[in-house]
């Protein structure tokens, strides 16, 4: 395919959405995508307890407010729970005194919902995607932990695409690093910077032609308009200046030293949802498509590839 332009859905941070997903998988046929790409951060932040109570009533919180539903009901709160990026779980009073006591149990059922409903997305992908040719990447990001890789990594038809060079349609490689530089989150795939430069570094020596490279690194440069984001005090809460928060720059050096360094066609960034847009440095174009995976909308970038031109064209789109 060497020669023909291609397109790229590109889409990220949809913190285990089961709506955002079931749009990305649907995406490729929407937008006639070649690819499509998951840059991270797929899977969920918590357990939502459902309690079952007396008289057949279920009572769950969300959103900082109780919730009560009777039997009718519960499917569609566990598929509100679901949509936005939380694992609804049916429990009692009884079991919810017994994790109070035991909060590792807690931990151990959380995995085992994320690896669930992560197993489950795979297949859904496996069977829309089967027969379309269109290639699917599902790459993890700095809050997915780290036992997820074996399961993104075990499917015959998906990609995971880190720690490895890709050959994309027409020509076209790809590396991807999903670590961040520190967070104030402590999340589970962090470095500092020197020891990021030096896993970007590793991969970019992979790359045959970096005039045909695509660059997914989940964190975005730092000081660019794709890496804005309030700063924040030891307490998480937002600094303030004359009444207003203060924006700044958290992206990482490393990523940004990476693209000056090695210009590579195109980088693929996400980790910060409210920074949508572009930012360039040097040849290369960055592109963030933002994230708003708890309304349930799917923030994306479609890409267009030419052989001749590069980046012939990119849309920001959401739906």
């Amino acid at each position: 395919m060497r020669g023909h332009d291609i397109k790229i859905f590109f889409a990220t941070d949809i913190h285990g959405s089961d709506r955002c997903f079931r749009k990305f998988v649907n995406a490729g046929k929407f937008y006639g995508a070649n690819v499509l790409l998951m840059g991270g951060d797929i899977t969920g932040k918590m357990l939502v307890p459902v309690v079952e109570s007396a008289g057949g009533r279920y009572t769950t919180h969300l959103f900082g407010r109780d919730r009560v539903v009777t039997a009718d009901g519960l499917a569609a709160l566990r598929k509100q729970i679901a949509d936005a990026g939380f694992y609804a779980y049916d429990t009692t009073p009884d079991e919810i005194a017994e994790f109070r006591e035991h909060p590792e149990l807690v931990e151990e059922t959380f995995r085992k919902h994320m690896h669930q409903t992560l197993a489950q997305w795979m297949s859904l992908a496996e069977e829309r995607l089967d027969g379309t040719g269109i290639t699917c990447l599902l790459a993890p990001g700095n809050d997915d932990p780290l036992f997820v890789d074996e399961l993104l990594g075990s499917s015959d038809m998906l990609i995971n695409p880190e720690g490895r060079l890709v050959e994309l349609p027409g020509g076209f490689t790809m590396i991807s690093v999903g670590y961040s530089n520190p967070t104030p989150w402590d999340s589970p795939r962090e470095l500092p910077e020197d020891q990021l430069s030096a896993r970007i570094d590793r991969e970019a020596a992979k790359v045959p032609d970096l005039s045909r490279a695509i660059f997914n690194l989940h964190v975005p440069p730092k000081d660019t308009p794709i890496d804005q984001a309030m700063a924040l005090d030891a307490e998480f809460r937002p600094i303030l200046k004359s009444g207003s928060p203060v924006i700044t720059g958290v992206g990482s050096v490393a990523v940004r030293d990476a693209m000056r360094t090695y210009q590579p066609l195109l980088g693929l960034h996400g980790h910060i949802h409210e920074s949508r847009g572009e930012a360039r440095i040097g040849r290369s174009k960055s592109i963030n498509p933002g994230s708003e995976y708890s309304e349930g909308v799917l923030r994306g970038a479609l890409v267009t590839l030419s052989a001749k031109k590069g980046v012939r064209g990119y849309q920001l789109v959401a739906g």
